[in-house]
Order: C-alpha cells, then structure tokens, then sequence
C-alpha cells in the first residue's frame, strides 16, 4: 500500500511516511492508492466479528506485508479491546450505531488508539521521539490524550477552543499530565487548525523535531473509522435490506471512512451527512458551489467546522465528480432549536438518549428516510456520550444523565493549559518552551 498526496497524485510515500508525516509539503492530504477491494465473500461472514477482528482484516488488506501477522494481529486487539454495538430504535428500521464504549465515550476512541498503537510500533522499532499536534472542537482531544498517555517515544500537543468545548471535554484534555499538554486558544476550531497546518509547513521547526498530527487530516486516524462501518453492516444484514448510514459531520473524516470502505466493497446503498449551522457540505451537495465560512459556535460544538479538511478526500474519492457525489450522499443540517426540538422527540419517541450531535445524526437519517420512501434499513451515528454534555442534556430532557465512572472521576482534577492567543508565532514560542 502507497499514499499519495492530493495535490499531487503521480507522488506517493510509505505506510509509515503517511503516518508520521501526515500532511504532505504540498499541503495535500494522503490518500491510499491503490484501493483494495474486499470480495463479496468477506462480508457474508461478518455477523459475529468483533470490532478487532474487522480491524485486524481489513488493516491486512491495507497494509500488506508492511506489518507481521502476528504484530498486526496483536496491536488491533491491543487497541479495540471494546465494541461498537449498533442499538435498534425502530425494528428493522432505524438503529443507532453507538461509537463511545472507548475510554473517552467518543467514536474518537477507533481512531486514536489505532494511530497510537501504529506509532508506538513504529517509534520502538526506529527508536525516535514524536510530537504529536492536534486540534480538537471537542471529542478528539479527549481521544487523542487518552489513547497517547504515556505511550513511550511520543509527546502530545492539543490546541482547543477557548469556552467552545464543553466542561467534561476540556478536562479530558487538560488533567492528564505526563506527555500531553493542552493549549487553549482565544479563537475557534477553524483557528486552531490553521496553527496546527502551518507547523507541518514551518521548515524551521520541522528541522528541530518530527512533528505529526492525530487529527482527521492523518490518513491513519481516518482508516480505522471504516472498520465501524462494516461492524454495523455485520451486525443489521440480517434484516435483509440496503443500508443507508446517516453521519453526523464536522470536519468530514467520518464521512469520508465510510465512502472509502464503501469504494473497497461495503454494501452501502446511500449516505447522509447531517450538520449544524455549519452546514457549507450540505449547502455545496444542494448548489454544487463550495464556499467555506467563518465556524459558527453552536449546541454540537464538536461539528462547528466551517471549512472541513475532508471535504477534499471526500471530492477525490468520487474523482472530482459531483453529480456521483450528489447521488451517493445526501446533506441535511439543523440550528440548534431544532436540535434541542430533536432531542425531545428521540427520547419521546424512542426512550433514547442522544447528544446534540447523535441527534443530528439521527434527524437528518429521519429526513432522508420521509424524503426519498425508500424501504431501507437506516443506521445513524452516536459518536458520543450523552454525559459529555450532561448540563445541555439533562436542560432539554429534564432529568438527571448519569455519567459514567470513568468520565465522572476527571471533574474533581484541576485544570492545566497555556492559554495563547489565535497566532501561529505565539503557539510555536510556547510549543519549543514545552519541547525543550
């Protein structure tokens, strides 16, 4: 397996080069090429495969022989060592695919302990020091910090927006200590992510240290959410009807690992992409002009993204194609009194409990359910805990949320960041401070 850059498709790397460089310096984004494709047999066969086992195959078809059976066999398991259990709302019609049984109760979870478990591989076996940088509107941080803490050779840096996540995610990323450091920034998501683009084009600081990234821009955090993907596929199949996934969206890595799994052969009859008011994809699939805009803060906070690094993996999947685009994949988007008007509905409906964001997710599955008629088994995304946003939840449904232990033990530890304002020369002076 190669990765070439987007800006450059006739360039490509190694598996490990893509991991650790994870923005190319002509500030593409790193695709697999060529695609595999998994034969119809694999997913008649699928039904009782844990998350792991899924992993385990479908990194054997990616990766080739860049990693030993045994030690691929090994890390998938070391870093699935939960599920992702798709939860029926409507028999043989709606289900909730539910991503936060991780460590952090987010579906960030897949991806960063796969990322970690492939860098520690790597580091070990070239014995070097990582610097890890992401930016994070909210569950990535909390994934990354968790699923990096203390792994020997690398260091993590994560920049967040100041009063933008909320309280049980910010502590997620401020009270570990050890190799991570929190950096919150007076500005939004869009700016921590530019600061975090500019470091892996700054050739100064590159010289100075081997720096990656965990964000959805790494094509490594992408991959492992496809195999979520096909867990859910095994696991409604029985029912016997086409499968329309609904994915709530920000920064469109999710999107984008279900119509990279779907290219490999993962019977998917349609996508949705459902959006807060932060809704340029959406806006782009009904005009086909795309115009990025300055992020709105919203009650989904983890979706306020006003220009998504994804969307061009998601265009080069479909070949810059856009009617194909238009007809695979439906957008939806919601402000936050439909939101809160959604929420209601579900528990009303349903007795299920949904974040802001696995709300939008599910409303914008209910949509494309009544506008296209189709006899369909529809599977929405749950990317997050409801308890991570205990406050905003227990307002709309008026009763207490229970959070879970793991989560509930963090509020009582004290918060430590470096408060920096939206400037990339004033990140990188504090940066090499906590480097040095």
């Amino acid at each position: 397996m190669r990765f070439y850059s987007t800006n450059s498709p006739s360039v490509t790397v190694s598996v490990e080069e893509a991991l650790f460089h994870s923005m190319p310096a002509d500030k593409g984004l790193y695709m697999p090429t060529p695609l595999p494709q998994l034969g119809a047999g694999y997913f008649n066969d699928i039904a009782n495969q844990s998350l792991a086992d899924i992993g385990f195959a479908l990194s054997q078809t990616l990766l080739g022989n860049e990693i030993s059976k045994a030690d691929l066999e090994e890390l998938t398991h070391k870093a699935f060592p939960f599920e992702t259990p798709v939860v029926e709302l409507e028999l043989g019609k709606i289900g909730v695919l539910e991503l936060f049984h991780g460590p952090s109760l987010a579906f960030k979870d897949v991806g960063a302990r796969y990322m970690a478990a492939l860098m520690s591989y790597f580091s070990k076996r070239n014995d070097k020091e990582v610097n890890i940088l992401v930016a994070t509107s909210g569950d990535t941080g909390g994934a990354v910090a968790m699923g990096f803490h203390n792994v020997p050779g690398i260091r993590v840096s994560i920049l967040y927006p100041s009063g933008r996540v909320s309280d049980l995610q910010e502590k997620q990323l401020t009270t570990l200590g050890g190799n991570v450091q929190a950096f919150e920034v007076d500005g939004s998501f869009d700016d921590c992510q530019a600061i975090v683009k500019q470091a892996f084009v700054d050739t100064e600081l590159n010289s100075q240290l081997a720096l990656s990234s965990a964000n959805s821009i790494n094509i490594f955090r992408l991959i492992p959410q496809s195999f979520y993907y096909v867990s859910a596929y095994g696991q409604v199949k029985k029912w016997g009807k086409p499968v329309v996934f609904s994915t709530p969206s920000g920064n469109f890595g999710n999107l984008s690992a279900g119509v990279l799994v779907q290219q490999m052969g993962l019977p998917v009859d349609h996508f949705v992409a459902a959006t807060n008011l932060n809704h340029v994809v959406p806006s782009y699939l009904e005009s086909g002009s795309y115009s990025p805009k300055a992020s709105i803060a919203t009650l989904s906070n983890a979706m306020d993204v006003g220009n998504p690094s994804n969307f061009v993996r998601l265009k080069h999947l479909y070949g810059e194609r856009y009617e194909q685009l238009k007809s695979h994949v439906s957008g939806y988007f919601f402000d936050d009194d439909q939101t809160r008007a959604g929420m209601k509905r579900i528990h009303e409906l349903y007795d299920y409990v949904a974040c802001p964001h696995t709300a939008i997710g599910i409303l914008g599955l209910q949509a494309y359910l009544n506008a296209s008629g189709k006899d369909v088994l529809g599977v929405s995304l749950a990317t997050a805990h409801p308890s991570k946003f205990k406050p905003l939840v227990e307002q709309v449904l008026e009763f207490p949320v229970e959070v879970p232990e793991r989560l509930a033990i963090l509020s009582h530890r004290t918060k430590h960041s470096m408060l920096i304002p939206a400037d990339y020369e004033a990140f990188k002076e504090s940066f090499l401070q906590t480097v040095a």
